[in-house]
């Protein structure tokens, strides 16, 4: 028993791990030690940034831009989202006063998204 101790003594953390030793310290302090030279270097991931893509485009940005910056971003956006709300409920009015089901009803939503994109109301 004697030679298995002293063979597994030079193993290191393996030979411990084999001969199924109670004391693992050794193991402990190899990994420690190990540990800061046996970092890989990871590249930071940058959280992706939600813009538009049509920012500072159309006729209608400019004054958008400008109003935000009076009122400031949270009022303006309460104030958008009530407005791109009331719009919806316009739509919905109209798609039941023509009798359009709820397929165009959507996409006539859709329709009107991109056209405030192109315009400038959601620069």
């Amino acid at each position: 028993m004697a030679t298995s101790l002293s063979a597994t003594a030079s193993l290191g953390s393996w030979g411990t791990s084999i001969s199924g030793g109670e004391d693992n310290t050794m193991a402990l302090q190899y990994k420690a030690a190990a540990a800061p030279h046996s970092r890989v270097a990871r590249s930071v991931r940058l959280r992706p940034v939600m813009r538009n893509v049509n920012e500072g485009k159309g006729i209608f940005a400019p004054v958008v831009v400008v109003a935000r910056n009076i009122i400031g971003k949270k009022k303006f956006n309460q104030l958008r989202g009530k407005a791109i709300a009331l719009h919806s409920q316009v739509i919905t009015e109209f798609c039941k006063s023509i009798g359009a089901d709820p397929k165009q009803r959507q996409a006539l939503i859709r329709i009107a998204k991109k056209n405030g994109e192109r315009l400038g109301f959601l620069a």
